[in-house]
């Protein structure tokens, strides 16, 4: 009580102060309603704690909340789908390698077969030429024993063709035969 009838007391003689001069203080800076104005400024702070303590601090820590689940969500699916991704590029790199390893065992395998095949071809075609030669050789070697049988008598025919022509006698088929025997032995 003191204390407000001293500021009261000086409120007065700074008011009776100023209304001489015509004007006045301030009135934040007025000593006289620094008791009123921390009264209000309680007053207010204690309104502003109430309102942000019950209404906007318990949505702000919801909204958060929200967004700090919503994340840990969003991470937890991105996880899950980069694992997703990883197998199913693991899958993919397996199944490219079974790929390439069964077209090389195919390829491999045509390979073979074709060369199997073509030696089996190989075989029937040398046989068929080496019977072809056979029989070419053994009718070279009939013709070749048949024209040196004949060359005997084709040799008497010239040679009596010409002691013929030359002489102008005929000689008998056997004294020719006879001569180019002897000769060629």
């Amino acid at each position: 009580m003191i204390i407000d009838q001293a500021w009261a007391a000086s409120s007065e003689a700074s008011q009776s102060a100023e209304g001489a001069r015509g004007g006045g203080t301030f009135p934040p800076f007025d000593p006289s309603t620094f008791a009123s104005q921390l009264l209000w400024l309680v007053i207010t702070f204690g309104i502003f704690y109430f309102i942000m303590s019950r209404v906007i601090i318990p949505r702000i820590a919801g909204i958060l909340e929200t967004r700090r689940d919503r994340i840990s969500r969003d991470l937890d699916e991105s996880r899950r789908l980069k694992e997703e991704s990883d197998a199913a590029h693991a899958a993919y790199e397996h199944e490219l390698a079974e790929a390439k390893r069964k077209a090389h065992t195919i390829g491999q395998e045509a390979t073979d077969r074709a060369k199997q095949e073509a030696a089996a071809e190989r075989e029937k075609v040398e046989a068929g030429l080496s019977d072809k030669l056979k029989d070419a050789e053994s009718r070279i070697t009939k013709i070749k024993q048949k024209a040196l049988g004949e060359v005997d008598d084709i040799a008497a025919e010239v040679t009596g063709a010409i002691v013929s022509e030359l002489i102008g006698g005929k000689l008998t088929k056997a004294e020719l035969t006879k001569t180019v025997s002897a000769i060629t032995k």
